[in-house]
Protein backbone atom coordinates (compact mmCIF):
# COMPACT_ATOMS: atom_id res chain seq x y z
CA UNK A 1 0.00 0.00 0.00
CA UNK A 2 1.33 3.28 -1.15
CA UNK A 3 1.56 6.00 1.98
CA UNK A 4 1.52 10.11 1.02
CA UNK A 5 4.83 11.07 1.84
CA UNK A 6 3.59 14.91 1.59
CA UNK A 7 4.01 16.49 4.75
CA UNK A 8 0.85 17.20 7.02
CA UNK A 9 -0.09 21.19 7.35
CA UNK A 10 0.94 22.20 10.84
CA UNK A 11 -1.61 23.20 13.18
CA UNK A 12 -2.38 27.31 14.08
CA UNK A 13 0.02 28.16 17.12
CA UNK A 14 -2.70 30.03 18.32
CA UNK A 15 -4.84 28.05 20.71
CA UNK A 16 -8.73 28.90 19.53
CA UNK A 17 -11.90 27.59 18.41
CA UNK A 18 -11.96 25.70 15.04
CA UNK A 19 -14.25 28.48 13.65
CA UNK A 20 -11.96 30.76 14.03
CA UNK A 21 -9.04 28.50 12.49
CA UNK A 22 -9.70 28.66 9.23
CA UNK A 23 -10.16 32.59 8.82
CA UNK A 24 -6.35 33.04 10.17
CA UNK A 25 -3.96 33.29 7.59
CA UNK A 26 0.04 32.78 8.91
CA UNK A 27 1.64 32.85 6.07
CA UNK A 28 4.93 31.01 6.07
CA UNK A 29 6.49 32.13 3.06
CA UNK A 30 6.56 36.24 3.84
CA UNK A 31 9.32 36.55 6.00
CA UNK A 32 9.38 40.01 8.01
CA UNK A 33 10.70 40.80 11.35
CA UNK A 34 7.64 40.68 12.57
CA UNK A 35 6.74 37.29 11.24
CA UNK A 36 10.67 35.99 12.93
CA UNK A 37 9.02 37.60 16.06
CA UNK A 38 6.07 35.27 15.67
CA UNK A 39 8.10 32.14 15.03
CA UNK A 40 11.03 32.41 17.73
CA UNK A 41 10.59 27.91 18.82
CA UNK A 42 9.38 27.33 21.77
CA UNK A 43 10.24 24.21 23.72
CA UNK A 44 6.57 22.59 24.79
CA UNK A 45 6.37 20.94 28.42
CA UNK A 46 4.61 17.54 28.13
CA UNK A 47 3.24 18.28 31.38
CA UNK A 48 1.04 21.51 31.17
CA UNK A 49 -1.21 22.54 27.96
CA UNK A 50 -0.24 25.73 26.90
CA UNK A 51 -3.65 28.44 26.68
CA UNK A 52 -3.45 31.08 24.78
CA UNK A 53 -6.33 34.92 25.03
CA UNK A 54 -10.15 33.50 25.48
CA UNK A 55 -12.73 33.74 22.73
CA UNK A 56 -14.63 36.86 23.11
CA UNK A 57 -18.15 35.94 21.27
CA UNK A 58 -19.55 39.11 20.61
CA UNK A 59 -17.82 42.47 19.81
CA UNK A 60 -20.32 44.33 19.35
CA UNK A 61 -21.53 44.40 22.58
CA UNK A 62 -18.69 43.89 25.08
CA UNK A 63 -17.33 47.95 24.70
CA UNK A 64 -13.95 46.60 23.79
CA UNK A 65 -12.87 50.48 23.55
CA UNK A 66 -13.40 51.00 27.24
CA UNK A 67 -10.21 48.56 27.78
CA UNK A 68 -6.97 50.08 26.81
CA UNK A 69 -3.58 47.90 27.28
CA UNK A 70 -1.07 49.77 28.52
CA UNK A 71 1.92 50.82 27.16
CA UNK A 72 4.96 50.04 28.88
CA UNK A 73 8.10 52.09 28.63
CA UNK A 74 10.19 52.01 25.42
CA UNK A 75 13.18 52.73 26.76
CA UNK A 76 14.73 49.38 26.33
CA UNK A 77 14.38 46.94 23.47
CA UNK A 78 13.02 44.10 25.10
CA UNK A 79 9.83 46.66 25.57
CA UNK A 80 9.67 47.23 21.97
CA UNK A 81 9.69 44.42 20.88
CA UNK A 82 6.99 42.97 23.52
CA UNK A 83 4.83 46.27 22.15
CA UNK A 84 5.59 45.10 18.84
CA UNK A 85 4.36 41.49 19.60
CA UNK A 86 1.27 43.16 21.38
CA UNK A 87 0.37 44.97 18.28
CA UNK A 88 0.57 41.73 15.72
CA UNK A 89 -1.19 39.48 18.46
CA UNK A 90 -3.89 42.63 18.72
CA UNK A 91 -4.61 42.64 14.56
CA UNK A 92 -4.54 38.59 14.16
CA UNK A 93 -7.17 38.43 16.69
CA UNK A 94 -9.49 41.50 16.48
CA UNK A 95 -8.62 42.21 13.12
CA UNK A 96 -6.52 44.78 11.20
CA UNK A 97 -8.90 47.67 11.38
CA UNK A 98 -9.38 47.18 15.59
CA UNK A 99 -8.56 50.57 17.34
CA UNK A 100 -5.03 51.00 18.92
CA UNK A 101 -5.30 51.96 22.83
CA UNK A 102 -4.61 55.43 23.94
CA UNK A 103 -1.04 56.07 25.77
CA UNK A 104 -1.28 56.15 29.19
CA UNK A 105 0.93 56.45 32.24
CA UNK A 106 2.65 53.04 33.76
CA UNK A 107 0.26 51.45 36.24
CA UNK A 108 0.69 48.07 37.97
CA UNK A 109 -2.50 47.18 36.49
CA UNK A 110 -2.93 45.11 33.53
CA UNK A 111 -6.20 46.75 31.77
CA UNK A 112 -7.40 50.54 32.42
CA UNK A 113 -11.22 51.43 32.59
CA UNK A 114 -11.92 54.27 30.80
CA UNK A 115 -15.82 56.17 32.09
CA UNK A 116 -18.19 55.29 29.24
CA UNK A 117 -20.62 58.17 28.13
CA UNK A 118 -22.84 56.27 25.83
CA UNK A 119 -25.72 57.77 23.71
CA UNK A 120 -28.94 58.18 25.17
CA UNK A 121 -30.47 54.56 23.58
CA UNK A 122 -27.86 52.88 25.13
CA UNK A 123 -29.31 49.93 27.33
CA UNK A 124 -26.11 50.81 29.76
CA UNK A 125 -26.48 54.45 30.37
CA UNK A 126 -28.30 54.34 33.17
CA UNK A 127 -26.01 51.70 34.76
CA UNK A 128 -22.50 53.30 33.59
CA UNK A 129 -23.95 56.51 35.42
CA UNK A 130 -24.57 54.76 38.66
CA UNK A 131 -21.15 52.90 38.62
CA UNK A 132 -19.43 56.64 38.05
CA UNK A 133 -21.01 57.76 41.40
CA UNK A 134 -21.58 61.36 39.98
CA UNK A 135 -25.26 63.12 38.67
CA UNK A 136 -24.65 64.67 35.34
CA UNK A 137 -27.84 67.06 35.90
CA UNK A 138 -25.73 70.61 34.90
CA UNK A 139 -22.52 71.05 32.82
CA UNK A 140 -20.88 71.76 35.96
CA UNK A 141 -18.90 69.48 38.77
CA UNK A 142 -20.79 66.30 40.37
CA UNK A 143 -19.93 67.13 43.70
CA UNK A 144 -22.84 70.05 43.72
CA UNK A 145 -25.59 67.99 45.75
CA UNK A 146 -26.47 69.10 49.20
CA UNK A 147 -24.30 67.28 52.05
CA UNK A 148 -26.53 64.85 54.66
CA UNK A 149 -27.14 67.03 57.47
CA UNK A 150 -26.01 64.59 60.67
CA UNK A 151 -28.34 63.02 62.93
CA UNK A 152 -29.01 65.16 65.86
CA UNK A 153 -27.50 63.57 69.45
CA UNK A 154 -30.39 62.33 71.49
CA UNK A 155 -29.00 60.88 74.97
CA UNK A 156 -29.36 57.03 75.42
CA UNK A 157 -30.18 57.61 79.28
CA UNK A 158 -32.28 59.00 81.36
CA UNK A 159 -30.64 61.68 83.99
CA UNK A 160 -33.16 61.10 86.83
CA UNK A 161 -35.11 57.90 87.96
CA UNK A 162 -37.95 58.08 90.65
CA UNK A 163 -38.67 55.28 92.18
CA UNK A 164 -42.93 54.75 92.04
CA UNK A 165 -44.03 52.00 94.24
CA UNK A 166 -47.28 51.07 93.39
CA UNK A 167 -46.96 52.07 90.06
CA UNK A 168 -49.96 49.82 88.73
CA UNK A 169 -48.69 47.65 85.38
CA UNK A 170 -52.28 47.94 83.41
CA UNK A 171 -52.64 48.89 80.06
CA UNK A 172 -55.68 50.38 80.37
CA UNK A 173 -54.51 53.23 83.05
CA UNK A 174 -53.35 56.12 82.73
CA UNK A 175 -51.74 57.43 85.89
CA UNK A 176 -48.93 60.00 84.77
CA UNK A 177 -49.55 63.83 83.72
CA UNK A 178 -47.05 66.84 83.49
CA UNK A 179 -48.78 70.01 84.09
CA UNK A 180 -47.42 73.51 82.55
CA UNK A 181 -46.66 74.40 85.93
CA UNK A 182 -43.74 72.09 85.80
CA UNK A 183 -45.31 69.46 88.34
CA UNK A 184 -45.68 65.98 87.92
CA UNK A 185 -48.48 64.02 88.90
CA UNK A 186 -48.67 60.63 89.68
CA UNK A 187 -51.39 57.74 90.90
CA UNK A 188 -49.83 55.07 93.01
CA UNK A 189 -52.43 52.78 94.60
CA UNK A 190 -54.94 54.64 96.35
CA UNK A 191 -53.29 57.97 96.98
CA UNK A 192 -51.91 61.14 94.13
CA UNK A 193 -48.94 62.68 94.87
CA UNK A 194 -47.22 65.90 93.15
CA UNK A 195 -43.39 66.01 91.77
CA UNK A 196 -42.49 69.68 91.72
CA UNK A 197 -39.62 69.90 88.61
CA UNK A 198 -38.14 73.27 89.82
CA UNK A 199 -37.38 72.25 93.31
CA UNK A 200 -37.78 68.25 93.64
CA UNK A 201 -40.38 68.41 96.37
CA UNK A 202 -42.84 66.03 96.49
CA UNK A 203 -46.56 67.03 97.85
CA UNK A 204 -49.14 63.91 98.69
CA UNK A 205 -52.36 65.36 97.04
CA UNK A 206 -54.97 63.12 98.11
CA UNK A 207 -55.88 59.54 99.50
CA UNK A 208 -59.18 57.60 98.15
CA UNK A 209 -59.19 55.27 101.00
CA UNK A 210 -59.18 51.66 101.21
CA UNK A 211 -62.22 51.01 98.63
CA UNK A 212 -61.45 52.99 96.01
CA UNK A 213 -58.03 53.83 93.42
CA UNK A 214 -56.62 55.92 90.84
CA UNK A 215 -57.05 55.34 87.56
CA UNK A 216 -56.37 58.47 85.64
CA UNK A 217 -55.14 61.89 86.18
CA UNK A 218 -54.77 65.13 84.03
CA UNK A 219 -54.08 68.55 84.28
CA UNK A 220 -56.06 71.11 82.83
CA UNK A 221 -54.07 73.21 80.42
CA UNK A 222 -53.31 76.04 82.89
CA UNK A 223 -52.44 73.54 85.17
CA UNK A 224 -54.15 74.54 88.25
CA UNK A 225 -56.30 72.33 88.85
CA UNK A 226 -56.16 68.02 88.56
CA UNK A 227 -58.74 65.81 87.11
CA UNK A 228 -58.66 62.26 88.65
CA UNK A 229 -60.53 58.93 87.23
CA UNK A 230 -61.40 56.52 89.87
CA UNK A 231 -61.97 52.95 90.24
CA UNK A 232 -65.89 53.48 91.71
CA UNK A 233 -66.39 55.80 88.01
CA UNK A 234 -66.23 58.70 89.63
CA UNK A 235 -64.45 62.18 88.46
CA UNK A 236 -62.86 64.76 91.03
CA UNK A 237 -61.32 68.11 90.32
CA UNK A 238 -58.65 69.08 92.98
CA UNK A 239 -56.94 72.31 93.06
CA UNK A 240 -53.59 71.31 93.33
CA UNK A 241 -52.10 74.67 95.30
CA UNK A 242 -54.54 74.52 98.24
CA UNK A 243 -54.39 70.39 97.96
CA UNK A 244 -58.75 70.22 98.24
CA UNK A 245 -61.24 68.67 96.15
CA UNK A 246 -63.51 71.18 94.47
CA UNK A 247 -66.21 68.51 92.68
CA UNK A 248 -67.06 65.71 92.89
CA UNK A 249 -68.81 64.19 89.51
CA UNK A 250 -70.23 60.48 88.84
CA UNK A 251 -71.85 58.99 85.81
CA UNK A 252 -70.16 55.95 84.96
CA UNK A 253 -70.55 52.64 86.19
CA UNK A 254 -67.49 50.93 86.60
CA UNK A 255 -63.73 52.60 86.41
CA UNK A 256 -62.92 55.56 84.52
CA UNK A 257 -59.33 55.18 83.25
CA UNK A 258 -58.71 57.58 80.57
CA UNK A 259 -59.61 61.90 80.91
CA UNK A 260 -58.90 64.52 78.62
CA UNK A 261 -59.26 68.67 78.88
CA UNK A 262 -60.45 70.42 76.09
CA UNK A 263 -60.29 74.67 77.37
CA UNK A 264 -63.46 74.48 79.34
CA UNK A 265 -64.95 70.91 78.84
CA UNK A 266 -63.25 67.65 80.46
CA UNK A 267 -64.02 64.27 78.81
CA UNK A 268 -63.63 61.08 80.71
CA UNK A 269 -63.69 57.47 78.79
CA UNK A 270 -64.47 54.40 80.87
CA UNK A 271 -64.87 50.68 80.74
CA UNK A 272 -69.01 50.65 81.07
CA UNK A 273 -67.89 52.02 77.09
CA UNK A 274 -68.81 55.33 77.47
CA UNK A 275 -67.61 58.76 77.00
CA UNK A 276 -69.01 61.60 78.89
CA UNK A 277 -68.64 65.36 79.11
CA UNK A 278 -68.13 67.05 81.94
CA UNK A 279 -68.76 70.75 82.40
CA UNK A 280 -67.24 72.14 85.91
CA UNK A 281 -69.80 75.46 85.60
CA UNK A 282 -72.75 73.28 85.52
CA UNK A 283 -74.02 71.61 88.54
CA UNK A 284 -75.07 68.94 86.56
CA UNK A 285 -72.72 65.41 86.86
CA UNK A 286 -72.26 65.78 82.80
CA UNK A 287 -73.76 67.20 79.97
CA UNK A 288 -73.59 64.96 77.05
CA UNK A 289 -72.64 60.81 76.73
CA UNK A 290 -70.97 59.45 73.55
CA UNK A 291 -71.67 55.84 72.76
CA UNK A 292 -70.07 54.71 70.15
CA UNK A 293 -67.36 51.78 71.51
CA UNK A 294 -68.06 48.53 72.06
CA UNK A 295 -65.45 47.63 75.03
CA UNK A 296 -63.40 49.74 77.59
CA UNK A 297 -62.41 52.91 76.38
CA UNK A 298 -58.51 53.57 77.02
CA UNK A 299 -57.72 56.71 74.70
CA UNK A 300 -59.26 60.19 74.81
CA UNK A 301 -57.43 63.31 73.21
CA UNK A 302 -58.65 66.68 71.79
CA UNK A 303 -57.59 68.44 69.28
CA UNK A 304 -55.30 71.69 70.10
CA UNK A 305 -58.68 73.56 68.50
CA UNK A 306 -60.76 72.05 70.55
CA UNK A 307 -62.58 70.89 67.74
CA UNK A 308 -62.50 67.34 67.46
CA UNK A 309 -62.34 64.58 69.95
CA UNK A 310 -60.57 61.39 69.05
CA UNK A 311 -61.10 57.84 71.52
CA UNK A 312 -59.60 54.83 71.45
CA UNK A 313 -60.82 51.65 72.85
CA UNK A 314 -60.58 47.76 73.82
CA UNK A 315 -62.89 46.77 70.45
CA UNK A 316 -59.91 47.99 68.43
CA UNK A 317 -61.53 51.34 67.07
CA UNK A 318 -60.69 54.95 66.37
CA UNK A 319 -63.03 57.30 66.29
CA UNK A 320 -63.45 61.06 65.54
CA UNK A 321 -66.18 63.35 67.92
CA UNK A 322 -67.58 66.83 67.68
CA UNK A 323 -69.08 68.55 69.88
CA UNK A 324 -72.62 69.09 67.54
CA UNK A 325 -72.61 65.42 67.14
CA UNK A 326 -73.80 62.36 69.25
CA UNK A 327 -72.57 60.28 66.40
CA UNK A 328 -68.77 59.93 65.19
CA UNK A 329 -67.58 62.04 62.51
CA UNK A 330 -64.68 59.35 61.88
CA UNK A 331 -64.37 55.17 62.48
CA UNK A 332 -61.54 53.96 61.97
CA UNK A 333 -61.10 50.32 62.15
CA UNK A 334 -57.85 49.44 60.55
CA UNK A 335 -56.24 48.50 63.91
CA UNK A 336 -55.77 45.18 65.02
CA UNK A 337 -55.65 46.06 69.06
CA UNK A 338 -56.79 48.47 72.09
CA UNK A 339 -56.14 52.10 70.47
CA UNK A 340 -54.79 53.75 73.83
CA UNK A 341 -52.14 55.30 72.14
CA UNK A 342 -53.37 59.12 70.94
CA UNK A 343 -51.65 61.93 69.66
CA UNK A 344 -52.78 65.38 67.66
CA UNK A 345 -50.00 67.19 65.93
CA UNK A 346 -48.76 70.50 66.91
CA UNK A 347 -47.44 71.19 63.57
CA UNK A 348 -50.08 70.12 61.45
CA UNK A 349 -53.97 71.02 61.78
CA UNK A 350 -55.66 67.95 61.87
CA UNK A 351 -53.31 65.21 61.83
CA UNK A 352 -53.70 62.32 64.13
CA UNK A 353 -51.25 59.65 64.78
CA UNK A 354 -52.62 56.22 66.64
CA UNK A 355 -51.14 53.24 67.79
CA UNK A 356 -52.37 50.05 68.62
CA UNK A 357 -51.88 47.09 71.70
CA UNK A 358 -49.94 43.90 70.71
CA UNK A 359 -51.51 42.43 68.64
CA UNK A 360 -51.44 45.14 66.50
CA UNK A 361 -47.78 46.35 65.73
CA UNK A 362 -48.31 47.15 62.12
CA UNK A 363 -49.58 50.46 61.66
CA UNK A 364 -46.55 53.11 62.56
CA UNK A 365 -44.72 51.04 64.72
CA UNK A 366 -43.71 47.83 64.63
CA UNK A 367 -44.20 46.80 67.97
CA UNK A 368 -46.71 47.43 71.05
CA UNK A 369 -47.47 50.83 71.00
CA UNK A 370 -48.48 52.26 74.27
CA UNK A 371 -48.58 56.02 74.27
CA UNK A 372 -47.55 58.56 71.67
CA UNK A 373 -47.02 62.36 72.01
CA UNK A 374 -45.66 65.29 69.63
CA UNK A 375 -43.21 67.36 70.22
CA UNK A 376 -44.08 71.09 70.28
CA UNK A 377 -40.38 72.72 69.47
CA UNK A 378 -39.54 70.11 66.67
CA UNK A 379 -42.14 67.77 64.11
CA UNK A 380 -40.61 64.88 65.86
CA UNK A 381 -42.80 62.49 67.90
CA UNK A 382 -41.95 60.11 70.67
CA UNK A 383 -44.07 56.45 71.02
CA UNK A 384 -43.10 54.23 74.02
CA UNK A 385 -43.62 50.36 73.54
CA UNK A 386 -44.10 46.89 75.91
CA UNK A 387 -43.55 43.85 74.61
CA UNK A 388 -40.37 42.33 74.07
CA UNK A 389 -38.34 45.51 74.20
CA UNK A 390 -39.99 47.98 76.60
CA UNK A 391 -38.18 50.68 74.54
CA UNK A 392 -38.90 54.60 73.94
CA UNK A 393 -38.45 55.70 70.33
CA UNK A 394 -38.45 58.99 68.82
CA UNK A 395 -39.26 59.78 64.99
CA UNK A 396 -39.01 62.40 62.20
CA UNK A 397 -42.14 63.14 60.72
CA UNK A 398 -43.45 63.04 57.47
CA UNK A 399 -40.46 61.00 56.63
CA UNK A 400 -41.11 58.48 59.82
CA UNK A 401 -37.42 57.84 60.42
CA UNK A 402 -35.93 56.78 63.59
CA UNK A 403 -34.35 59.59 65.49
CA UNK A 404 -33.09 57.20 68.95
CA UNK A 405 -33.99 54.33 70.61
CA UNK A 406 -34.08 54.50 74.44
CA UNK A 407 -34.16 51.01 76.88
CA UNK A 408 -34.04 51.07 80.49
CA UNK A 409 -37.65 49.95 81.74
CA UNK A 410 -37.84 46.05 82.60
CA UNK A 411 -41.83 46.09 81.59
CA UNK A 412 -43.93 48.12 79.40
CA UNK A 413 -43.66 51.56 79.41
CA UNK A 414 -47.20 52.19 79.91
CA UNK A 415 -46.96 56.26 80.82
CA UNK A 416 -46.01 59.14 78.91
CA UNK A 417 -45.44 62.95 79.89
CA UNK A 418 -44.03 66.01 78.34
CA UNK A 419 -42.56 69.12 80.60
CA UNK A 420 -44.01 71.99 79.54
CA UNK A 421 -41.11 73.31 77.54
CA UNK A 422 -41.03 70.49 74.81
CA UNK A 423 -37.58 69.19 75.98
CA UNK A 424 -37.97 66.44 78.53
CA UNK A 425 -39.95 63.26 78.63
CA UNK A 426 -41.01 61.13 81.56
CA UNK A 427 -42.30 57.61 81.11
CA UNK A 428 -43.61 55.28 83.83
CA UNK A 429 -43.76 51.45 83.88
CA UNK A 430 -44.68 48.32 85.84
CA UNK A 431 -40.89 48.48 86.98
CA UNK A 432 -42.55 50.51 89.85
CA UNK A 433 -39.50 53.59 88.29
CA UNK A 434 -39.97 57.39 86.70
CA UNK A 435 -37.61 58.16 84.30
CA UNK A 436 -36.40 61.35 82.81
CA UNK A 437 -35.25 61.98 79.30
CA UNK A 438 -33.55 64.85 77.63
CA UNK A 439 -34.59 64.23 74.08
CA UNK A 440 -35.87 67.57 72.50
CA UNK A 441 -34.09 70.63 71.82
CA UNK A 442 -35.30 73.41 72.77
CA UNK A 443 -37.73 76.34 70.82
CA UNK A 444 -35.21 78.90 70.48
CA UNK A 445 -31.54 77.11 70.62
CA UNK A 446 -32.43 74.45 68.71
CA UNK A 447 -29.24 72.56 70.49
CA UNK A 448 -29.32 69.74 72.62
CA UNK A 449 -30.43 69.77 75.89
CA UNK A 450 -27.75 70.54 78.24
CA UNK A 451 -27.62 69.17 81.88
CA UNK A 452 -27.93 71.32 84.99
CA UNK A 453 -27.33 70.96 88.53
CA UNK A 454 -30.90 70.31 89.36
CA UNK A 455 -31.29 68.09 86.73
CA UNK A 456 -28.12 65.97 87.61
CA UNK A 457 -28.77 62.27 87.21
CA UNK A 458 -30.23 60.66 90.69
CA UNK A 459 -32.09 58.15 92.01
CA UNK A 460 -35.11 59.28 94.81
CA UNK A 461 -38.52 58.34 95.99
CA UNK A 462 -41.58 59.65 95.08
CA UNK A 463 -43.25 58.94 97.80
Amino acid sequence: MATDASPKPAPPRLNVPPAMAGGLRLDPAVASPARLLLDVPKTPSPSKTTYSDRFIPCRSSSRLHNFALLDRDRASPSTTDDALYSRLLRAEIFGPDSPSPAPSSPNTNLFRFKTDHPSPKSPFAASADATAGHYDCTAGSAESSTPRKPPRKVPKTPHKVLDAPSLQDDFYLNLVDWSSQNTLAVGLGNCVYLWSASNCKVTKLCDLGPRDSVCAVHWTREGSYLAIGTSLGDVQIWDSSRCKRIRNMGGHQTRTGVLAWSSRILSSGSRDKNILQHDIRVPSDYISKFSGHRSEVCGLKWSHDDRELASGGNDNQLLVWNQRSQQPVLRLTEHTAAVKAIAWSPHQQGLLASGGGTADRCIRFWNTVCNLAWCKNVNELVSTHGYSQNQIMVWKYPSMSKVATLTGHTLRVLYLAMSPDGQTIVTGAGDETLRFWNIFPSMKTQAPVRDIGLWSFSRSHIR
